[in-house]
Parts: structure tokens; sequence; C-alpha cells
């Protein structure tokens, strides 16, 4: 019977999702590029490690070192801002740096590859607690998906680090084959999940142009955060444009000519929700006034900006407290 090592599974999985990345799905870019740099990784360890080609040996910590480079270049172009050639391009500065450590200082290459997988981990961790709510270029629709995906993305590097240091201080104690197993399932699971984490429909927004430039707020609400509300009930009352699932904060900050930290500072102080939540009840209103209407629960869904059931659901128990179903029945 045929028996293929994990990283060999991982692998062909990985490059699974590709293809339907590339056929059926609708997906950035960025996402193909990390999803193959993954899919790579796990191949080279396969056939490294389970076939005997070395002479991968060099190739494996270069190719290892763009998994995080990649993640964070899709984190910050799927949800912060759109991607800019000569200030993204820096960080691939690492792969060249781990190339000079294995010329030149062989040794240190075990320390590099995990403290590059942990250092942007803690990167994607950190922009999401100072964000917050605040991811710009985030569907609206999709509430804090998006933040709860890219922590399991950056947990998924952190353990790939522990992993790498685990596999390291195997060989060095004379436990090789420790090291093999370590790579044959916590590494390969820990590139899986990442890789099944980024294809979520929810783990990337949509590319925007740039908003107005961001400045400070104050802590305290002000006349000029119920003003922002205002014209912002305003827009949404005469161009529904809640109605498109596509809608960012970036975009309806352009919109108002604010900056999307203050638009969602100012909704936050006002209303006690984020943009996320204000713009989802302004959906649930219109999918409760068609099924008033007699529309059935899909096209009132679809109608009022949710592709997907799942935050649709999720939005109508918070809004009204019940199912859509139960909803509609409690209006007979």
């Amino acid at each position: 019977m045929l028996v293929l090592p994990v990283p060999l599974v991982t692998a062909l999985i990985l490059g699974f999702m590709i293809l339907r990345v590339m056929t059926v799905e609708k997906r950035p870019p960025v996402i193909t590029v990390f999803l193959s740099a993954c899919a790579l990784q796990s191949l080279i360890v396969a056939l490294l490690q389970y076939y005997g080609m070395r002479m991968l040996h060099p190739v494996q910590p270069v190719t290892a070192t763009m998994i995080p480079i990649l993640a964070w270049l899709t984190f910050q172009t799927s949800f912060l801002r759109p991607p800019k050639a000569s200030r993204d391009g820096l960080h691939f500065l690492v792969p060249a740096f781990a190339v000079f450590c294995i010329v030149f200082a062989p040794l240190t290459i075990d320390v590099v590859i995990p403290a590059v997988f942990l250092a942007y981990g803690l990167l994607i961790l950190h922009a999401l607690h100072i964000r917050g709510d605040t991811l710009p270029l985030a569907r609206l629709e999709a509430g804090r998906q998006p933040q709860w995906l890219w922590t399991g993305i950056a947990i998924s590097l952190i353990l790939s680090a522990a992993s790498d240091s685990l596999i390291a201080m195997a060989f060095w104690s004379g436990r090789p084959e420790w090291g093999y197993a370590i790579i044959s399932v916590f590494t390969s699971c820990a590139l899986l999940a990442v890789g099944l984490l980024s294809v979520s429909p929810n783990a990337f927004g949509e590319v925007d142009e740039a908003g107005p430039p961001e400045t400070a707020t104050p802590t305290e609400p002000t006349d000029g955060d119920r003003q922002i509300v205002e014209r912002l009930d305003r827009l949404l009352a005469t161009e529904k444009l809640y109605l498109d699932p596509a809608l960012t904060l970036s975009r309806l900050a352009r919109r108002l000519q604010v900056p999307t930290k203050q638009l969602s500072a100012a909704l936050n102080r006002t209303t006690g929700e984020n943009v996320s939540r204000y713009i989802n009840r302004y959906r649930i209103d219109n999918a409760c006034s068609l099924l008033k209407a007699g529309d059935n629960v899909t096209t009132a869904m679809l109608s009022s900006g949710f592709n997907t059931k799942s935050n649709f659901n999720r939005e109508f128990a918070r809004v009204t407290g019940k199912s859509p179903t139960a909803w509609l029945q409690a209006q007979n």
C-alpha cells in the first residue's frame, strides 16, 4: 500500500486549495502566492527528509522565511492598505539575510528561522491589537471574523517558530528521529492551518484606494463625533451603501472625507457600536422589511448586503434576538 509522508500530503492538500482559489473562488492574487509558498515549503520538507534530496538542504531555510513575510504582506494588503512595491519589497531582505547566514554563518540559521516566524507572528498580533475593530479594507459584513482568523494565523506562525526551535534542539542533542517526527506532524499541521485559515471568505478584504490621512482623535465624545454620525446616516439613507456586500470602512471614510480611525472612533463614542455592527444593523433592518414583504430568507439576505448565511444569521440574531425563521413566525 502506498504511504505518503505527512509533509507531502500537506503539500497536495495545499495544492488542491490553490487550484480551487484560482479556478472557482475569487481571491486576491496575494492569497495564491501565500498558499503556494506554504505548499512549496511542505514539498521541500518531504523531498529533503523522506526522499533524500540533500541538494535542497540550503534551499529549505530560505523558502521558510518567505512564509511569515507573505503572511504579513497578505494581512496588510487585505485589511490595512493597498500594496506598494517600494515599501513592501524591503521585507524580502529577510530571505537575502538567510542566504548570507547559510553561506557565511551556517550555525546561526537555526536561530534566524524561528526568530523570523516569531517576529512576524507577533507583528500581526500587534497590528490587530492596535487596530482593534478598525481594519479599513475589511468587509463590514464579516464583523470580527477577520480578527479571529488572522489571530489564528499569527498563532500558527508562532507555533511554527516553536517547532523550528524544537527541531534544532533535537538534532543538536543527537536525536534526529525526534526532529523528523516534529517536522512530519507539528510543522505540517502549522502550515496546513495557515493555509486553511487564509482561504476563508473573511480572511481578506477589498482592494481600495487610500483614504484621507489618519489624525489623532480625542478621548471624549465631541459635537464633531455626532456630526460625523449624522453625515453617515444621511449618506446611508440616500445612497443605501450598506446594500453593497463589499463595503469597507475605508470606502465609507473616503465618502465622508474623514480618516478611518476618526470615523470608527466617532461612531463608537456616539453609539457604542463599531462600524461593522452599525452597518449590519442597517442591513438587518432592510432584510426584515423584505421578509415582511414576502421575500424568502435567502433573497432577503442577498438583497441586504450579505454574502454568507453564517454572517447573516449571526447578525440577525444579534439585532433581533431571534433567528430569521423565528422572527418571521413571531410576525404572524
